[in-house]
């Protein structure tokens, strides 16, 4: 299942959050070794301060084993931002229709169950709940800056990324940014792939108080 969190439940999902943020401190600074910020055993940069949107994969005991942030384009972005030397001279988009996705992070056990090429169903389900997630908010597309690994995970998965220009080295990452296309199709074919066939997202409802 994915959960998805906006600022609205932060409060009731902080534990979760919590976990999210070590989850990425695992991944981006153990694991990859990046220049990531970090607080204690959390990973957190300036954009948590946006209010963005969280997906989170939650194995079967309910504990979070991947993530991805979400916010929308017409603001400030981790692209236009931090990395616009990938945008190879176009603008960053800004546009209601896209949004950006940052800080995809998978922490799964080593047989952790395969869908089709391999692939972790953890990551066919974190990919199909940003598709439902952008269906649900009428986008067109995501973008997102990612590395060469991921991108051809994202080939082989049947989510091919749309470059905005070559990849470039960043540290010690060869990083390449580009669009995700938001469509039925998409999901139908990411779906299939990883062995589901319903809705993967879940969104709390929040009772307005009298």
């Amino acid at each position: 299942m994915i959960q998805l969190i906006t600022e609205r439940c932060y409060g009731e999902f902080a534990e979760a959050l919590i976990s999210m943020h070590r989850l990425r401190y695992r991944v981006f600074k153990e694991r990859l070794d990046w220049d990531v910020h970090t607080s204690g055993d959390m990973e957190v940069d300036s954009f948590d301060a946006l209010h963005p949107a969280y997906l989170l994969q939650l194995a079967t005991d309910g504990r979070p084993q991947g993530c991805v942030r979400l916010l929308p384009s017409v603001g400030p972005t981790m692209l236009s931002e931090t990395f616009p030397v990938l945008l190879a001279g176009q603008r960053a988009p800004s546009t209601c229709s896209i949004w950006e996705s940052s800080r995809f992070a998978l922490d799964l056990a080593a047989d952790a169950p395969k869908g089709k090429h391999a692939i972790a169903c953890a990551t066919y389900e974190l990919f199909a709940g940003m598709i439902e997630f952008g269906l649900s908010r009428r986008l067109s597309d995501i973008v997102t800056v990612t590395d060469a690994r991921m991108e051809r995970i994202l080939r082989r998965a049947g989510w091919p990324l749309r470059r905005l220009g070559n990849p470039r080295s960043l540290g010690n990452t060869m990083a390449v940014a580009g669009y995700l296309e938001i469509s039925a199709e998409v999901l139908a074919a990411i779906r299939s792939a990883g062995g589901f066939t319903g809705p993967v997202l879940w969104e709390p409802v929040v009772l307005a108080v009298a």
